[in-house]
């Protein structure tokens, strides 16, 4: 199996447009790599590839990874897309996906009703784009001698389907896990989960590769930044740091680990930063833009 990470951020990227925080400013000094918002590539055979989340990046991720250009005049290597839930930095990037070119979508029913409910993904010729709806813990073949299983972690519906009440941990079909099987390694892409109880941490425990959210250090991130007032918790993200958080909750898992989908304002970014020493201390690597992963 082979894995590109093709974006290493959460939502804005790094720099984020509107932000001017050290993160943001490092990343346009050229402090620290920039990050586009999240994504990842994987293949078996190295010509077929599944895309996880097509993020509004997703022509640039493209641009700048060989292994994603054309073969020929006209065409991609991208053989589908399956998302992880309906979050604007997941599914943006299908509409830049619109010239033409067949490939399919992977999504949950809860997916693929934001795409059909809403009439700008229709510019996805559905001649060529098929969608297929997958289901919990039910196994499908995205590209050949790949097999994904979706999986439930708690988390939120997207920002934009949000109403008066709201489940901040919600487990169902809104926000999934990925599963990745070759028939000999299985890695997990668990780039949103907002919490990790005891049944997640069976599922997980034995991967050879876990991709997991690395959103924020701290659920009050954004506070302490001055950045805003949404915690992590809030955004449907748990935190590394605490005794419920991604590092003491998964400090047992096995195989090799590493941390994406990681929020601009977040300290591990930081070459210096005691809370980055912490995090490779323990086992786990941080994502960046261009990294692959080969099991």
């Amino acid at each position: 199996m082979r894995l590109i990470v093709l974006g290493a951020a959460a939502g804005g990227g790094l720099p984020q447009w509107n932000c001017g925080c050290r993160n943001c400013t490092d990343a346009r000094k050229g402090v620290i790599p920039r990050m586009t918002q999240s994504s990842v590539a994987v293949s078996v055979d190295g010509a077929a590839w599944a895309v996880l989340n097509a993020s509004p990046d997703i022509r640039a991720q493209v641009d700048a990874c060989a292994q994603m250009h054309p073969p020929g005049l006209r065409g991609s290597p991208i053989a589908s897309v399956v998302l992880t839930n309906g979050d604007i930095d997941h599914i943006a990037g299908l509409l830049t996906l619109r010239e033409k070119t067949p490939f399919d979508v992977f999504a949950t029913a809860a997916g693929l009703e934001i795409l059909q409910s809403n009439s700008v993904f229709g510019v996805l010729d559905a001649a060529l784009v098929a969608q297929h709806r997958i289901t919990l813990d039910v196994p499908f073949e995205p590209v050949p001698g790949l097999t994904v299983t979706p999986f439930a972690v708690p988390g939120k519906v997207a920002l934009f389907l949000e109403g008066e009440t709201l489940n901040l941990e919600e487990v169902g079909e809104q926000t999934v896990g990925l599963m990745l099987e070759d028939g000999t390694t299985r890695a997990a892409y668990v780039p949103g989960c907002a919490a990790i109880p005891d049944w997640l941490l069976d599922r997980l425990g034995a991967v050879d590769l876990l991709l997991f959210d690395g959103t924020v250090w701290n659920n009050d991130d954004m506070q302490r930044t001055g950045t805003g007032e949404k915690t992590g918790a809030r955004m449907g993200h748990v935190p590394l740091n605490g005794d419920l958080g991604s590092l003491a909750r998964l400090d047992n898992v096995g195989g090799r680990k590493l941390f994406i989908h990681i929020n601009n304002t977040n300290p591990i970014l930081q070459p210096d930063a005691p809370e980055r020493a912490e995090v490779l201390a323990r086992g786990w690597e941080i994502a960046f833009d261009g990294m692959e992963i080969t099991l």
